[in-house]
């Protein structure tokens, strides 16, 4: 008898797809019941109704709609966070200009991920699309729902999952090895730039980390976080209106600025390059790396390059391992790697990935980067061995 799974999953995830649009809901419900590891426990054509049906569907995750009669997803999202704050929620938008800035509220009220509506010709290349593009989101958000804890653990380290609270035992193996990186410096290089990458979870962390940091940061910021075009300039609005720092979507051309943070703009790669005193932007449509367009491997691996031992690198949130390359690339050149850690992750997925292969010289709460981050660049960069 052949199996199809050689993994028997501790329990299917329960998913409430939420909808106005009849045609899309059944789209939706159809092509996630299509995956084994996926049970549709029900849909809802509002807010209003969706809320009534959590307490007898009992969903390990919700799809949620933006725009939507009776109750909204806005509205939606901040009941379901007042009443179920550990709820997944996946909001499931269009691409425009007012589905881009629904999906920042949106991801400001606490949703965990975002997926933008296909434009697809047919309903085949929709049902391709969500299963790309939903269905990991899911999975990873759930992780613990499809594997026993011992086995969660190897599952989350590959792809990323939801946030639990490690054993001691697990805190102290991981201390082991981000301090397996010995001090490649007796005196370390003054830090000259900072290079971030995110995903999954990478707006609110952004936002935590970039208001810790004051007005007069004495080095530019260069930023990757995965999403598409658009997204990233509201992005950048956003967190400038918000934080100390002047913070905008690079152009390419820009020459880096000292106290400034430059986000890569969705669907180009973000590269840097020395023009005489200057270093400035590079934007290409070169393929995708790791499936991502812009990639954290790509600018890390230029800032490796262009900066060597006066980089800082820091890796949040997000699922995958972008920026695993790139941040080995930062330790080969002596320059410096942070990560945030697996408590205050949405998903350990990136920053996992580099802690457990012993690049980061530093694994600590989001609350606890800017700080950090502050002193290594006052500091001459001095490294400390503080981990969480």
């Amino acid at each position: 008898m052949a199996a199809t799974n050689p993994r028997t999953p501790a329990r299917r995830i329960r998913v409430l797809v939420v909808d106005d649009a009849v045609v899309v809901r059944r789209l939706v419900m159809e092509a996630l019941a299509a995956d084994s590891e996926l049970e549709i426990v029900g849909g809802a054509e509002n807010g209003r109704v969706a809320l009534d049906r959590i307490p007898q569907l009992k969903p390990d995750l919700i799809v949620l709609d933006i725009e939507m009669p009776v109750m909204g997803g806005l509205e939606t999202l901040v009941n379901v966070r007042r009443s179920y704050p550990k709820l997944p929620v996946i909001v499931f938008s269009s691409d425009t200009r007012p589905g881009a800035e629904a999906t920042l509220d949106a991801l400001w009220l606490g949703a965990n991920d975002y997926v933008t509506k296909s434009s697809a010709s047919s309903p085949g290349q929709a049902v391709r699309h969500i299963h790309a593009e939903l269905v990991p989101r899911i999975k990873a958000l759930c992780m613990s729902v499809l594997a026993p804890a011992d086995e969660a653990a190897n599952r989350r380290a590959q792809a990323g999952g939801p946030v639990r609270e490690s054993s001691p035992r697990e805190r102290s193996r991981a201390r082991g090895k981000v301090r397996a990186r010995p001090p490649v410096h007796a005196v370390p290089p003054t830090v000259k730039i900072v290079a971030i990458g995110a995903s999954t979870g990478g707006p609110s962390a952004l936002a935590t980390l970039l208001q810790g940091l004051p007005a007069d940061f004495p080095v530019p910021i260069v930023i990757v976080q995965h999403m598409p075009p658009l997204f990233t300039r509201f992005l950048a609005d956003r967190l400038s209106a918000r934080c100390p720092l002047q913070i905008a979507e690079a152009r390419a051309g820009e020459v880096l600025r000292s106290g400034r943070a430059l986000i890569a703009p969705g669907d180009w790669h973000m590269t840097l390059e020395r023009v005489g005193a200057d270093v400035r932007v590079r934007l290409d449509q070169t393929p995708a790396v790791n499936s991502c367009r812009p990639s954290v491997d790509t600018l890390f691996r230029s800032v490796a390059d262009v900066y060597g031992a006066c980089a800082l690198g820091v890796i949040l949130t997000g699922m995958g391992h972008d920026g695993l390359r790139g941040c080995e690339r930062l330790a080969w050149a002596r320059g410096q790697v942070l990560a945030q850690d697996e408590r205050s992750s949405v998903v350990w997925g990136m920053p996992g990935v580099v802690a457990r292969q012993g690049i980061a010289d530093a694994v600590l709460p989001i609350g606890d980067l800017a700080a950090d981050i502050v002193q290594r660049v006052r500091a001459g960069g001095s490294r400390h061995s503080k981990a969480a």
